[in-house]
């Protein structure tokens, strides 16, 4: 009797070791990089009851690694690392379903409908809230103003954002509630658009933002445990198993914290504080933190901002505006004060991220890192400029000198094809969108998508990376091809290369053996679509740490 008990509970624990052991994922179409970059063929992959891999490689080889895990088998289905966005704002993606939608209305009078009908249908809500205009699509010629948006809601103050974040059109509601008159000043870094008698038109761009933005209602708990949920579902839909917060507040970071420790941070984040003010003191106080909850969350850079956007103008070129000569856009601080902000963050021990957008910001923020590189070592601390978007050519090889990372966003640029030569002419055009450039000296881009400017899809990326064109193939041959990436080179920035400038390689990008087992399943072969089918690759599911969080 003594001895079946012991075989009998021999055999229990044999099962449940088998039922704990791990998962094999078997016949895949797999893809991955290796650690130095270059793409790999396999068959399967393991991982143990942790979510580490423990083999990737043919069947036969993992299977001899994998004895008495569960078997799943994807039926030839392609496999993929899990995809990075290094540049995406959380938050602001899920907000996005709680406002008016401007990103789809084609022209001011469909906006004005579309602000209109959500006012109606969102009664109890004191401010009207929306996003995603953008006037280069209404071909109006200029900004739309406050009496426009009257005309769609005028009882209640109403504030929509630039689908670049960069500008605010508001109605009069709005304007008489921020106490902005004739008399009010253009803050450092911003502006308000006035008429010709000097009366505010309805348009704030940058930092003007802040009259309305410091007395707009916070969102609730709810509202923002609403939002992170929405956005958490979105992005592991579209296969991203981590994103780079590009700038968030004590109330962000409690909330990621409590989710790393629910086991709800279904993608994880490589989390900026917003600008080294009062959340920077309250968020510092224990120095970067490098790993949460599993490598789910983590809190080790600041985001400060240089400039604006080019289609509100409000980047910072060398030179006019070819379209605006009388304009050369928005630098947020002097000289002396950004590189102040830039040192407060880099003394504490912060990789430094800063946004710049027009070849006067770029300079700018690159001057700043060198006088900065002369106390606080560069090298090894994989600082970045967010966006490096229009940069003088003489510049580009300085990010590689000064070992700064270009963290860039392939979609700006088919998004932006419709306005930016425009704006610089072709001459400054040679050292925008470069990606190509930036490779062949040698810099490891890191790519993103700036959502919710952009949408969050990162095959979306994948594909204005490869083809330079938009998702209607637009232009023919593509803008610029000559600054266009290979599929291997694109898969690397939004894996890899987006990992690295997280300081984060040895854990993520990749699959590879001691690795979390973050990957996705598609429904196409990205290295065997046609390069205008890119974008419409499907994700089946998507896993981080070895738990599906998705299924299609």
């Amino acid at each position: 009797m003594h001895f079946c008990r012991t075989l009998l509970a021999t055999a229990a624990l044999a099962v449940a070791a088998a039922a704990s052991a791990g998962t094999m994922i078997e016949n895949a179409n797999g893809y991955t990089l290796n650690a130095g970059g270059k793409l790999l063929r396999f068959q399967a992959l393991a991982f143990d009851d942790q979510g580490r891999l423990v083999a990737v490689g043919s069947t036969r080889q993992v299977a001899a690694r994998a004895r008495g895990f569960q078997r799943i088998d994807v039926q030839g289905r392609t496999v993929l690392p899990g995809l990075i966005d290094a540049h995406g704002h959380v938050f602001g993606l899920g907000a996005v379903a709680t406002s008016a939608d401007l990103y789809s209305p084609a022209s001011l009078a469909a906006a004005q409908q579309a602000v209109a009908a959500f006012a109606l249908a969102n009664p109890q809500r004191a401010w009207v809230i929306g996003k995603g205009w953008n006037q280069e699509m209404w071909k109006l010629g200029r900004f739309p103003n406050a009496a426009e948006l009257d005309a769609a809601v005028g009882e209640r103050p109403a504030a929509m954002e630039r689908i670049d974040g960069h500008a605010l059109w508001v109605n009069s509601k709005a304007l008489q509630a921020a106490g902005i008159t004739r008399a009010t000043p253009d803050p450092q870094g911003g502006k308000i658009e006035r008429d010709a008698d000097g009366n505010a038109t309805g348009i704030l761009v940058d930092t003007a933002m802040d009259y309305v933005y410091t007395i707009l209602p916070k969102p609730t708990e709810a509202e923002a445990r609403a939002m992170l949920d929405g956005a958490l579902g979105m992005l592991a839909s579209v296969g991203l198993t981590s994103v780079h917060d590009a700038g968030i507040d004590a109330g962000a970071d409690r909330l990621f914290r409590a989710y790393a420790d629910q086991g709800k941070l279904t993608t994880r984040v490589y989390a900026m504080i917003g600008d080294v003010g009062p959340d920077f003191e309250q968020l510092s106080q224990n120095g970067p933190l490098a790993s949460y909850a599993a490598d789910h969350y983590a809190l080790a850079a600041v985001k400060l901002y240089a400039d604006g956007a080019l289609g509100s103008r409000g980047a910072a070129l060398l030179q006019p505006y070819s379209d605006a000569p009388h304009t050369r856009g928005l630098l947020f601080h002097s000289d002396a004060a950004i590189r102040a902000r830039m040192e407060k963050a880099m003394k504490a021990g912060y990789q430094v991220n800063v946004h710049a957008i027009g070849d006067a910001g770029n300079q700018q923020i690159l001057d700043s890192f060198a006088q900065l590189g002369k106390l606080y070592p560069l090298a090894g601390r994989r600082h970045r400029i967010e966006h490096a978007q229009v940069v003088q050519l003489s510049d580009i090889p300085r990010f590689r000198q000064l070992a700064i990372v270009p963290s860039m966003q392939p979609t700006h640029a088919t998004s932006d094809q419709n306005m930016a030569e425009q704006r610089v002419g072709a001459q400054r055009l040679r050292g925008a969108y470069a990606w190509r450039s930036f490779l062949r000296q040698g810099s490891r881009i890191a790519c993103g998508s700036d959502f919710p400017i952009e949408s969050p899809n990162p095959l979306q990326g994948i594909h204005a990376a490869v083809t330079r064109q938009d998702m209607r193939q637009v232009p023919a041959g593509g803008w610029h091809p000559e600054q266009a990436m290979t599929r291997t080179e694109a898969l690397r920035c939004f894996t890899l290369d987006a990992a690295w400038a997280a300081h984060q390689e040895r854990a993520l990008g990749t699959l590879e053996r001691g690795k979390w087992a973050d990957f996705i399943i598609t429904d196409r072969d990205l290295f065997q679509v046609p390069a205008a089918d890119i974008g419409k690759i499907g994700v089946l599911e998507t896993w981080v740490g070895g738990r599906r969080v998705y299924r299609r």
